[in-house]
């Protein structure tokens, strides 16, 4: 065996078998948490100073604005190189409504092709040991290499390397969805599975910004009117009572 036939062996070997290892491979432990205990300092708030809540609203700024209680789900195909595109959407709607949330989350493909793309890395290795051991593997069930079997072994460098390739690309194939779909508070905005196209700026602009409209609408519709009136009421009673204090004080 010549330098370039070992390397024509190898690399696909080596590849397939870092492709197994991340397949099957667990997820890493999360890491553990400093324990970040110090000493309170002269400044510090104590816990039972009645100014610690007022100290802890003004630490926590709050973003109020039109997109405030809104989320947006951005679900798209992290496989298939989505996520520039799910990026640039989540900048462009925080910086259109002040205060939205952004969420972005993978849409996984179909269970039957999950399942698939997780049999691929077998097949390669079913594929490859039949190409090296066929002449013992094809008797043990009593049936005799076909010709074709013979020809490809003739190249066998060449038939493990297309099946390394052919192999990954089915498994990339199998593991895309192609989606970027969109959902604002739960509710379907857009669906690229539906269009076949991304969304323009403009276009998810203008459909988080007319769903925004509609629930602010219905929050305002489900108070009723003699809530309104009471408190119109109430300040008129205000307003009322600080003109006898001012009236007190002047005489």
């Amino acid at each position: 065996m010549d330098r370039v036939q070992f390397v024509l062996l190898g690399l696909p070997i080596l590849l397939f078998c870092s492709d197994v290892v991340t397949l099957f491979a667990p997820l890493p432990p999360a890491a553990p948490q400093p324990d970040r205990q110090s000493r309170p300092g002269p400044d510090a708030v104590q816990p039972g100073d009645p100014s610690a809540a007022d100290a802890s609203a003004q630490a926590e700024p709050q973003v109020d604005g039109p997109g405030s209680g809104t989320t947006v789900d951005l679900k798209f195909c992290a496989s298939c190189s989505y996520r520039g595109t799910a990026m640039t959407m989540k900048r462009m709607l925080e910086t259109s409504f002040p205060g939205i949330h952004v969420v972005l989350e993978n849409y996984p493909p179909p269970f039957p092709k999950r399942a698939l793309s997780k049999a691929v890395p077998l097949l390669q290795v079913g594929a490859m040991a039949t190409l090296m051991a066929g002449d013992q593997i094809f008797p043990r069930f009593g049936m005799v290499p076909p010709p074709w079997y013979y020809s490809l072994r003739a190249n066998r460098f060449g038939t493990m390397a297309s099946i390394w390739l052919f192999g990954n690309f089915a498994q990339s194939f199998l593991q895309s969805s192609g989606a970027f779909e969109v959902y604002c508070n739960g509710q379907l905005v857009f669906s690229k599975l539906s269009e076949q196209r991304f969304p323009s700026e403009l276009e998810l602009q203008e459909l988080i910004g007319n769903r925004i409209l509609d629930s602010q609408e219905l929050i305002s519709s489900k108070i009723p009117d003699s809530q309104v009136g009471e408190d119109l009421e109430n300040d008129l009673v205000l307003d009322d009572d600080s003109d006898d204090d001012d009236d007190a004080a002047i005489l």
